[in-house]
């Protein structure tokens, strides 16, 4: 079955977010659970021109990579009804449009019930994309998204927020790639300026 066939059939749809969906999802929906989907690492490889950072100086953000022995944490929403294609105007244009990313089906496991997977629509920016800035040292992303803005806020902003969240709702989990590019940010931007772009 094709991909928009699939998503045409649904009545209802969950959507997998990872990184700025997880606070600020801006989309009506039926309710949202905290699980993870298995197969992928969450790392900070992708460009930003838009949303965090512009073209003289692209933001870093974070896309899923493939890897048999990681997961990744996060919020699935779902959407019904009307809400599913509102939701999808929006996030073809906040994601894809913007972004660069493309949609995948990855099977997500909530927290509440880590039984039954559920299938869910995700975003993916490839390597194949022209803003994709790859691996990266803590410090060098650190640099990159200390001195970053866009049209929806500042790079540190971008970061520190996801790690609240995976402080927060996942304590458990232990981020090595987030926390460290978190706390080089944190070793080059003064607190209170941190505070402050935040606001």
């Amino acid at each position: 079955m094709k991909h928009q066939d699939m998503i045409n059939e649904q009545r209802s749809l969950w959507v997998f977010g990872y990184g700025s969906l997880v606070w600020r999802p801006d989309f009506k929906f039926k309710r949202s659970k905290v699980g993870y989907i298995q197969g992928y690492k969450r790392r900070f490889w992708h460009g930003d021109t838009f949303h965090r950072g512009d073209i003289d100086m692209p933001g870093r953000v974070v896309t899923l990579v493939e890897d048999d022995d990681a997961c990744t944490w996060g919020v699935a929403y779902e959407v019904t009804g009307s809400q599913i294609e509102e939701s999808l105007k929006y996030l073809n244009v906040r994601e894809s449009e913007c972004g660069g990313y493309i949609t995948k089906w990855v099977e997500f496991i909530s927290r509440e019930d880590s039984h039954t997977p559920i299938l869910a629509l995700t975003y993916i920016a490839t390597a194949s994309n022209p803003i994709y800035q790859g691996p990266a040292s803590p410090e060098e992303i650190a640099a990159q998204i200390a001195v970053c803005k866009g049209k929806t806020g500042h790079n540190i902003e971008y970061l520190l927020r996801l790690a609240q969240f995976m402080k927060r709702y996942c304590p458990e989990v232990e981020d090595d790639h987030l926390f460290s590019i978190e706390a080089a940010t944190l070793a080059l931007v003064p607190y209170l300026l941190v505070s402050k772009q935040m606001m």
